[in-house]
């Protein structure tokens, strides 16, 4: 029984979803297997915890109470063929194999495929609005020389990690919005040996961080996505996607589940300073704004034309009108961003 390659990824029932979260992010993986004693009681993966998230579980409530005891999994008495098929039919990467309430085997795509057969997901084909018109000074002094898309993380620029990670899941168009060394970032494009196909659309003035995409009106006619240029995300956006159309959102933005832990005992007091209660180094999880959204077309004649107008201005103008913004979240150790030093070089280092 190959069960000893899952022994870092078993986790009890009463886990909450934040530690299983947490586990995930420290073996990095996206699947863990929820056993009681010596009983398999199911997987539970990234995308149940996002859709339990979205749903309004609280992070401390227990994997078992958002467990979903109804995944496919194989009997022990399918031939293998039968189980690669299967899985091949749910384009699933894990295939646990039970016996009753045994789990007696544990197949990944890579055991029965290998690396030459990837799993096929639909592509979507969606607009990419990049906002690089920043000067990043944050980053200086290495934006006194280059714009902040073309700092170097790894083999490539921001940028290309970014613009192929969208080309990965089926996008084709980039719109860039520019203006801090628009011809630097132009002509270092203009010399890859792949070419994106991206049309420049120049911010004469800073306009904040969406007021430059009024300039796109007439242009997009479906669902886009919004991104930076400071930070990675490793979450596929396609899933992404399905919560926007599902949800019937106006706009969606990915989240960045973040704790934070206070490394004291806090004290609630009341009337005359009298002590109410005592929290030992309690920890706060909070949703942060990733800087990737997804927005419908009809948004861009929201956007004033020519006027400083941020994403949380628009947000707030969808919300007063009765609009859905949507939240995704994504873990913690998924986003990588480099906004200012410490974290640009933490992002080399994963790079």
């Amino acid at each position: 029984m190959g069960i000893g390659k899952i022994k870092n990824r078993i986790i009890a029932p009463d886990c909450t979803i934040l530690e299983a979260m947490k586990k995930m992010d420290e073996i990095k993986m996206k699947i863990l297997f929820v056993f009681t004693e010596n009983k398999f009681e199911g997987i539970f993966t990234l995308g149940d915890i996002q859709r339990a998230i979205i749903k309004g579980s609280a992070l401390t409530a227990p994997v078992n109470d958002v467990l979903d005891r109804n995944k496919i999994y194989a009997d022990a008495s399918e031939s293998l063929d039968c189980i690669k098929d299967k899985m091949k039919g749910i384009r699933a990467e894990c295939m646990p194999v039970v016996n009753g309430s045994e789990l007696v085997e544990v197949y990944f795509w890579e055991d029965l495929f290998g690396k030459g057969e990837e799993r096929k997901l639909d592509l979507i084909d969606l607009p990419v609005v990049i906002m690089a018109g920043g000067k990043g000074t944050r980053l200086k002094p290495i934006t006194n020389v280059i714009p902040k898309p073309l700092v170097p993380v790894g083999d490539k620029t921001i940028l290309e990690v970014i613009m192929d990670q969208f080309e990965g899941i089926g996008c084709k168009k980039f719109y860039m919005s520019v203006n801090y060394k628009a011809d630097m970032m132009q002509f270092y494009l203009s010399q890859l040996d792949h070419k994106y196909d991206i049309e420049f659309f120049m911010e004469d003035k800073p306009l904040g961080t969406i007021g430059s995409v009024s300039l796109l009106k007439g242009k997009i006619t479906t669902p886009f996505f919004v991104s930076n240029c400071d930070s990675i995300n490793e979450q596929d956006y396609r899933a992404v996607y399905d919560y926007h159309k599902s949800n019937n959102n106006d706009m969606t933005i990915v989240t960045l589940v973040k704790s934070f832990k206070i490394p004291y005992g806090v004290i609630e007091t009341g009337e005359d300073g009298l002590m109410q209660s005592l929290h030992e180094k309690p920890e706060h999880t909070y949703m942060v704004n990733s800087g990737v959204y997804i927005l419908n077309p009809e948004l861009i004649d929201e956007i004033p034309e020519g006027e400083f107008f941020h994403i949380t201005h628009l947000m707030e103008k969808v919300k007063a009108r009765g609009g859905r913004v949507g939240c995704f979240p994504v873990s913690e150790n998924a986003w990588h961003d480099m906004g200012e030093w410490p974290e640009y070089l933490k992002m080399i280092n994963v790079f």
